[in-house]
């Protein structure tokens, strides 16, 4: 799973490049996605990619140093920050969602349209099984 899923990065760093955004690395611009519906907190950005707080600072601090987030004032704690997409990182998501479709058509092609069908129904099973199995 981790080859495939690793057989991407190339063309998404090209994709990346192609659309004039720098200074994003694939692993990196995961930590966008949960971020479209809305800012949030970096613990709360850390429990939805399952990662440590640790590493969604450091990526939170790349992406910000060539604008793709912004951490602003939460809005009922003053203490707290949140982070954000700006119009750059929303950029980064269409690019994103694009080189993803792209990626769907290329392997519906290789597999045809049942076996990449069974392939979708297989990877959403486990998605929820390892979902909630971690709730």
């Amino acid at each position: 799973m981790r080859l495939v899923v690793a057989s991407g990065a190339p063309r998404l760093r090209s994709a990346f490049a192609a659309a004039g955004l720098d200074g994003i690395r694939p692993g990196q611009a995961v930590a966008l996605v949960p971020l479209a519906a809305g800012g949030l907190h970096a613990s709360d950005l850390a429990d939805r990619l399952r990662v440590s707080r640790q590493a969604v600072a450091q990526a939170v601090a790349a992406l910000e140093r060539h604008d793709y987030v912004i951490r602003g004032p939460h809005p009922s704690d003053a203490r707290a920050r949140i982070i954000e997409l700006t119009p750059r990182g929303r950029q980064a998501l269409r690019v994103m969602r694009s080189n993803a479709l792209d990626v769907e058509k290329r392997w519906r092609d290789v597999l045809g349209q049942h076996r990449f069908g069974e392939l979708r129904e297989t990877l959403l099973a486990l998605l929820s099984a390892e979902t909630d199995e971690s709730s």
